[in-house]
């Protein structure tokens, strides 16, 4: 192993020099004292600080982490003291990046990298990941011989579902090649030097302290969680040198297998470090080594089909055609039949077809689906449905947003181009419907139409009206209206101790998982996430505390909590994974709570941003004072509501309070008769610290003055 070891040593050698001297030239410049850190992050310079728990604020710290750093390299003959060695680098490589930001506020800009990836994006990436929307991460660096062969292995992940980060030269090949990127299409240039790839190692490591409630200083820990719970790997492409090599034992070192596209020899380490020169074997050689399985779904459409493509934006000037309710009528409808109304797997076009529209045109479109089945329940309706919406963005080429007779679709002229037509929209739903839903749903129809008359009549007599039924039935479901609950642990792959009580009033704090949702998991999965929760005997309604949600959470987390209120902030809340949509926290000034969401960057009136706020709280621990929730949960009568409800409410981002506003306003009146509550709440243009709230609160009279201490 000596030609390995060494390369790595001379790697990490020649990054503790450069780190160390650039540390000193930075102090020299600026002064012990001048702030240094990563943007919008909780967690300092996050190896340092989960590796080692440094809270690295200013430049000043950092000539004790240059010691720490060249600590682990103790030029040993051995290969673990070797990927201690690579760790080193990582250090190094994060020091490095991290002096940047010394330099200017966006070392990045103008450059084809982003640099460093903030905490809302990756607490925004933890639904996909533990749902396996996003099965692995790969990072892919170097620069390739050929050209053609990364940008098709990166176009290969892409199709898989794979997040990519791209370091080096591989970013210009890639984008020459057409391959598309940026953070909502999952493929993601960080940056062109190799210390760039520490931006993904971050990513990693922040999900160990984010989801994981890994303890900051506890080396094994993070080491552990990174090798069991985060699923990625590294591609080296081109002429290997010793920062990279020794960049990939720091990869080894986090339990991370690196694929290279040249022949080690005997220096290979079988299952960490491996050589494959054929590059059509790079993607099945990597996913194996992690032990990644992906469900390919063949499908018989002319573009590609993922969920990396769900967040693609298409441009006016870049649009075939687009259908919108702006201007005409829309919806899409799932209706449930008998058999013998059924004809499985028919499709009927209704209407001109893409070939036949005017471009650059919008028009009406209606997009119904009918199946039948033994065990298919009305209520699984607006759950198929609320899938329309990722299926059709699952299309290369195709932007959906809205829902219900609310949506918008632009489909691309490349897409077109390309052979794109409705019956392959309808060909996608089919597919999509047999295979996730083949337990309730045996036979499935789909018809679009987009002759506006016909769109109409469909809109006025059978969508409008299954909506209005449904949302009376939605209406209808209260927590006190059913039998059961139901668990949700979809997140314990990345937060082991953290278990979801999902209540009709009270939806999964990822946003992503009704009661409903919940339901008709348990129905297609017996076995799995969801899991029904008895409401016998309970003990205390105002607070929500059951026996069996107790019982049924300790089993769940395997012991780590045995007791958990459904209503209370303050006595046993509920745990959080990491991935919630919004994090409250008392105020003690005004008695209150504000409610911070997890887009908002700026600062709360607690003096905390929501980054701050969120590591208190996630990580399954129960933090009293503090919970993690969906945005729908804002407006329900049951939020809080054992200390007084949301009558507490006093401050909000502006934007979260808009998107609650007509809900609240209405749980309001109807709960308290309080008019226009929203205008009693302040926002981030009013007030972020205590002293104005205050004042605030008293000019408006806000209720919140006047009830009993919440502590």
């Amino acid at each position: 192993m000596s030609v390995l070891t060494d390369l790595i040593y001379g790697g990490s050698n020649a990054v503790a020099g450069l780190t160390e001297g650039a540390v000193k030239d930075a102090i020299a410049k600026y002064g012990e004292d001048r702030k240094v850190a990563f943007p919008d992050t909780a967690y300092f310079l996050p190896t340092i600080y989960a590796a080692t728990g440094v809270k690295v604020s200013k430049l000043g710290d950092l000539t004790a982490c240059v010691g720490v750093q060249k600590s682990l390299i103790t030029n040993e003959e051995d290969l673990g003291a070797a990927l201690n060695a690579g760790l080193a680098t990582a250090v190094g490589a994060e020091i490095i990046e991290a002096l940047k930001y010394v330099e200017s506020d966006a070392p990045y800009e103008g450059e084809s990298g982003i640099g460093f990836v903030p905490d809302p994006i990756i607490r925004s990436l933890g639904v996909p990941l533990v749902t396996g929307d996003i099965p692995g991460v790969a990072v892919v660096l170097g620069e390739a011989e050929d050209p053609a062969a990364v940008a098709a292995v990166v176009k290969d992940y892409q199709s898989k579902g794979i997040m990519t980060f791209l370091v080096g030269n591989v970013i210009e090949q890639c984008a020459e090649a057409g391959v598309k990127m940026g953070l909502e299409l999952r493929v993601i240039p960080l940056g062109h030097e190799v210390t760039s790839v520490i931006h993904v190692v971050t990513v990693a490591i922040r999900a160990a302290l984010i989801f994981g409630n890994v303890t900051p200083g506890d080396l094994p820990g993070l080491l552990a969680y990174t090798k069991e719970r985060v699923p990625a790997f590294v591609n080296t492409f081109g002429a290997l040198n010793e920062v990279v090599v020794s960049a990939g034992a720091g990869a080894i070192a986090l339990g991370f297998p690196v694929v290279v596209d040249v022949d080690l020899g005997e220096n290979q380490v079988p299952g960490a470090l491996e050589s494959v020169t054929d590059h059509t074997a790079t993607v099945k050689k990597s996913l194996d080594l992690r032990g990644i399985k992906i469900k390919v779904k063949e499908l018989p459409i002319p573009v590609a089909f993922a969920n990396a493509f769900e967040g693609e934006i298409i441009r006016k000037g870049d649009m075939q055609v687009e259908f919108s309710s702006h201007k005409m009528p829309t919806c899409e409808i799932v209706q449930t039949r008998e058999e013998s109304q059924v004809e499985d797997h028919k499709i009927t076009i209704v209407g001109a077809d893409l070939n036949d529209l005017e471009p650059g045109q919008t028009y009406a479109l209606a997009t119904l689906v009918e199946v039948s089945g033994a065990k298919m329940q009305s209520d699984f309706e607006s759950v198929i449905e609320r899938k329309i919406h990722a299926w059709y963005n699952y299309m290369e080429g195709v932007m959906h947003t809205g829902q219900r007779n609310q949506i918008r679709i632009r489909v691309g002229k490349e897409a077109f181009e390309k052979g794109l037509r409705l019956s392959h929209f309808a060909e996608v739903l089919y597919a999509m419907i047999m295979d996730e839903f083949d337990i309730v749903v045996d036979k499935c129809q789909i018809t679009i139409i987009t002759d506006k008359d016909q769109v109409q009549e469909m809109l006025d007599k059978v969508a409008m009206p299954a909506y209005s039924q449904r949302d009376e039935r939605l209406e209808s479901l209260t927590d006190e209206s059913v039998d059961v609950f139901y668990t949700c642990t979809l997140c314990q792959s990345f937060a082991p101790s953290h278990c979801c009580v999902v209540t009709p009033e009270r939806l999964g704090l990822c946003g992503a998982v009704s009661w409903l949702d919940a339901k008709a998991t348990k129905e297609l999965t017996p076995t799995g996430p969801c899991q029904p929760i008895s409401k016998e005997g309970c003990e205390d309604e105002a607070k929500g505390v059951y026996p069996d949600v107790n019982r049924m959470v300790e089993e769940a987390t395997h012991g780590a909590l045995s007791k958990v209120t459904l209503y209370s902030i303050m006595e046993d809340p509920m745990t959080s994974c990491g991935c919630f949509e919004c994090i409250c926290g008392i105020e003690p000034f005004s008695n209150g709570v504000i409610i911070a969401n997890r887009e908002y960057a700026g600062m709360t009136p607690l003096g905390m941003t929501f980054g701050e706020l969120a590591s208190m709280t996630g990580g399954g621990v129960q933090t009293p004072g503090f919970m993690g929730h969906g945005r729908h949960f804002i407006a329900s009568k049951k939020f809080m509501s054992a200390e007084g409800g949301f009558e507490r409410i006093v401050w909000m981002p502006k934007e979260l309070k808009e998107d609650v506003a007509e809900r609240l306003n209405k749980s309001a009146k109807e709960k308290y008769g309080i008019d226009n509550f929203c205008d009693m709440i302040a926002d981030e243009t009013i007030a972020t610290d205590e002293e104005a709230l205050m004042t605030f609160l008293n000019e408006k009279g806000h209720p919140v003055l006047g009830l009993d201490p919440i502590m």
